[in-house]
């Protein structure tokens, strides 16, 4: 079964880097963004640009409605996310933090939080700027996470063949 890499490639600070670890492990990279994005110099063999109308969710929408178990996307969306971990899909952030299902109650009130106190007038702080440490962070576990897929497939064909040559029935 054949992963891919989906990114909500609107403000994706991490391109290069995941088309760099995508190439090492020969998986799918999909970039997906609304057209008022430029995705062309991304495209190349095993990455793709989809590029949907600036409609409030519709690039949200796409990505949820075709990802799969075992995808993994790169967002900073909390609400694509909690769709895309009930799909079970692996979710990651820019920052390179794996996002849990036990976490995300949390992320989306502290995000409520602050979108109440900006509409009242008050001020909250952004992100902080990618830093060089930020890009490493992400790309080292971005690597961890296809190979530890990598392991699981090997290791399921591995099971597969020890069934088949004892007789089962060869997959």
């Amino acid at each position: 079964m054949s992963k891919r890499i989906w990114v909500d490639a609107d403000a994706c600070p991490v391109k290069q880097e995941i088309v760099d670890a995508a190439k090492l492990f020969k998986v799918e990279v999909i970039f997906t963004a609304s057209i008022a994005h430029s995705l062309e110099r991304w495209i190349e063999e095993g990455v793709r640009a989809i590029q949907l109308d600036p409609s409030d969710q519709s690039v949200d929408m796409y990505i949820a409605n075709h990802l799969k178990a075992g995808d993994i996307l790169v967002t900073q969306d909390l609400g694509l996310s909690a769709l895309a971990m009930a799909k079970q899909a692996i979710v990651l952030s820019n920052r390179g933090q794996i996002l849990q299902e036990d976490q995300m109650d949390y992320l989306l009130a502290a995000r409520h939080a602050h979108a109440r106190k900006r509409r009242g007038g008050g001020r909250t702080k952004g992100p902080k700027a990618m830093s060089k440490l930020d890009r490493t962070n992400f790309q080292h576990t971005l690597t961890k996470v296809l190979t530890e897929q990598q392991e699981t497939e090997a290791s399921y064909r591995i099971n597969i063949r020890v069934y088949s040559d004892e007789g089962g029935i060869d997959e």
